[in-house]
């Protein structure tokens, strides 16, 4: 048992020491690729080192030649700038005395020319620029005339085609006497209810109104006589409410007419309304309407003011679209353009004035206040739409059948008769009726008696025939009423 054993342990040794063995000599053929390796990279190494040297010494050679390259273009270079040096120099002198040759020359032809002329280098030199300015001047100005005289033909053409496009689009009346108002009667059996027994409701009528109330044989219709349209208004208003209410007695009359002169605001903003509306001006201040309201009742010549308005500004409008122009800046602008007639006569300043200071501060744009204050020139225009309007406001004044003189001429005399009989003292109302051949004078009965009322009336008289002559006779009536009323319950 114990040889077994010493044989397998020595079998093991045995084993072992082969292993060992065959490790050693795995190790040295290992060892021996590696020098052998290591022996191939460092002959490498070396070779690739003697090849990087032999290309620094060629890289080292090219350098060199360079350097020498370089070195001999610089000398050449040199000896180029040394030479054109010596070239500038020469010709910069030669220049010199060019230049200096020239002058000479040219002083000389100078003088021989002063010589020959008898005139200055300076003198010649302005008699030149004056014949050159003055040939510039006479041909701009022949070019200028023959293109204003092209333009003027084509304008005028142009210009009256647009007129005519644009007033041929209208259908409006002609001026009419302003002094009568025809009221429709309901029923020719009112007539003697409007007369009233004995004439005290036609007379009470006529007094307090101020308008002469003419009751004829025309049986469907009653005429109202006054220069001044605000009375005849109020009479008319006042009128149709007593036929329609059918009490006619002075009471009644007279609340009427109180009644009527009270709604004359709410009349004038109506009217306003519908004026711009017939033009189609949209968007107007309150102000402007009541004012374009008012001229309702003013006349320029027997042409009614409202009216004229409405009248101009479809003229505008229709003329600034054929020219391209804006035609709502245009309509507006020609609706408002007299608008300053509205007024008081107290202020003063003109019309065209005065209408564009109430359209700025109704917050009217800039255009349309120019367009007011130069539609009569009084400014200049700044837009082409403020001329649309001179023009729109000459068109629609001077059309055949549009004004008439006499109608002014009677309206200023029957003011002027009530202005001057206002200025007694005492006078409280003045009425100019028949056409200036009656005043009506009413008196505050504490300051004239019944006594003063006979002179009074023959000092109204005497004054207007000095200082008012007018033909025929001139009937004054003084009238002094004392009313008292009490109330009783």
């Amino acid at each position: 048992m114990d040889g077994i054993d010493t044989s397998i342990l020595l079998l093991v040794l045995l084993g072992a020491c082969l292993v060992a063995l065959i490790l050693v000599l795995v190790a040295r053929r290992e060892a021996e690729a590696v020098r052998r390796q290591a022996r191939d990279d460092v002959a490498s190494i070396r070779e690739e080192a003697r090849e990087l040297s032999r290309d620094a010494a060629r890289r080292a050679q090219r350098a060199s030649d360079l350097e020498t390259e370089l070195a001999a273009e610089r000398e050449r270079l040199a000896q180029v700038a040394e030479r054109l040096d010596a070239q500038a120099r020469r010709l910069a002198s030669s220049e010199a005395e060019t230049v200096a040759v020239r002058a000479a020359q040219q002083e000389a032809v100078v003088q021989e020319l002063e010589r020959l002329s008898a005139l200055t280098a300076d003198e010649a030199r302005d008699a030149l620029v004056l014949r050159m300015t003055s040939d510039a001047e006479r041909r701009a100005d022949a070019r200028v005339r023959r293109l204003e005289a092209a333009a003027r033909r084509t304008a005028d053409e142009r210009a009256r085609a647009v007129v005519a496009a644009a007033v041929s689009r209208l259908a409006v009346p002609t001026s009419t006497q302003t002094s009568i108002t025809i009221v429709p009667l309901p029923s020719p059996d009112l007539k003697g209810p409007i007369i009233g027994k004995e004439g005290r409701n036609i007379r009470t009528f006529e007094a307090t109104s101020g308008v002469t109330l003419i009751v004829d044989d025309s049986p469907d219709h009653v005429l109202l006589s006054c220069f001044d349209a605000e009375r005849r208004e109020i009479a008319e208003v006042a009128l149709v409410e007593l036929m329609a209410d059918g009490r006619i007695n002075p009471e009644r009359i007279e609340a009427a007419l109180r009644q009527a002169a009270a709604g004359a605001a709410d009349r004038a903003t109506s009217s306003g309304h519908a004026a711009a509306e017939a033009a189609g001006v949209p968007a107007l201040h309150p102000d402007l309407i009541e004012a374009l309201g008012r001229l309702r009742l003013r006349s320029s010549y027997g042409q009614d003011v409202q009216a004229h308005l409405v009248e101009s500004a479809h003229i505008a409008g229709a003329i600034a679209a054929e020219l391209g122009a804006d035609e709502a800046l245009a309509r507006r602008a020609a609706l408002l353009h007299d608008i300053g007639k509205s007024v008081p006569a107290t202020v003063e300043g003109s019309h065209a004035t005065l209408g564009a200071r109430l359209a700025a501060r109704c917050g009217e744009s800039a255009a349309v206040v120019n367009a007011i204050a130069a539609h009569h020139g009084e400014v200049a225009s700044d837009t082409v739409e403020a001329v649309v309007v001179q023009a729109a406001d000459a068109i629609s004044a001077a059309r055949p059948g549009a004004r008439r003189n006499d109608v002014d001429q009677f309206v200023e005399r029957m003011e002027s008769i009530e202005r001057l009989v206002a200025e007694h003292a005492g006078v409280a109302k003045v009425l100019a009726m028949g056409s200036g051949r009656e005043v009506r004078v009413v008196v505050e009965p504490a300051a004239v008696s019944d006594a003063d009322v006979p002179r009074l009336a023959q000092a109204i008289a005497d004054r207007i025939t000095s200082e008012l002559p007018v033909p025929g006779e001139v009937h004054v009536t003084v009238i002094r009423e004392l009313r008292a009323s009490a109330t009783a319950g």
